[in-house]
């Protein structure tokens, strides 16, 4: 499936996704392809996002898509120049041999995506109103996980990330997001150049208590 697809049906592609088997496999996908994303598609995703849970239902979202490549490559200088400083220490501890594999692996992975922003067909912000100064992430987080899982359903890549509230007054402004509106996160979205997968988690039974946590706390 690809951008240019003629035979792409916006409304039924993706429905039949079973869901337990998108949330295993919705991983982040930092390597993406240049090719354009129909803004229906686009649209289809943030829809999902629309129905996730909000206190008092107060559906505090707003979602802002750039997709022109100018203003993509205004937003990535900004995200390129953050990240180098943010990665700095992941980088130089990558060297080690003794590094975690699947660390190493991440830290590249981010790194491509921060060089390759600006190839990326769409850059989704996710910003909220504030409530007494404070933003109601509560209901951004929920919303952005079903872009997540709606991007993995109709055969998208997509990942989560912060990094440019680094420069978030500049970003914000461009985006014309108001102090009262901030973004709180950027989601680049296309169509993924490697594959869906299961991410290394975990087994539940080491995270689930019944009753009382009785778990280790030293060990983070």
């Amino acid at each position: 499936m690809s951008g240019d697809d003629p035979a792409l049906d916006i409304a039924s592609v993706g429905e039949d996704v079973p869901l337990l088997e998108g949330i295993r496999t919705t991983r982040a996908i930092r390597r993406l392809r240049p090719d354009p994303v129909p803004a229906e598609l686009v649209r289809k995703v943030v829809e999902a996002g629309t129905f996730a849970p909000s206190g008092g239902n107060r559906q505090p979202w707003i979602f802002v898509a750039v997709s022109e490549p100018e203003r993509r490559a205004f937003i990535a200088k900004r995200y390129l120049k953050a990240f180098r400083t943010y990665v700095a220490p992941a980088l130089e501890a990558a060297r080690d041999p003794d590094f975690p594999d699947a660390r190493r692996r991440n830290v590249h992975a981010a790194l491509h995506l921060a060089e390759h922003l600006h190839e990326a067909p769409v850059h989704l912000f996710v910003a909220g109103w504030t409530r007494r100064g404070v933003q109601q992430t509560e209901g951004l987080f929920p919303a952005i996980q079903n872009v997540l899982l709606a991007c993995r359903a109709v055969g998208l890549g997509a990942s989560l990330t912060t990094v440019h509230r680094a420069f978030s007054e500049e970003i914000d402004a461009f985006l014309g997001l108001s102090p009262r509106t901030p973004s709180c996160a950027l989601l680049p979205i296309g169509w993924p150049a490697g594959r869906y997968g299961r991410p290394p988690r975990r087994p539940v039974d080491e995270c689930l208590f019944w009753e009382r946590y009785e778990g280790d706390e030293s060990r983070r």
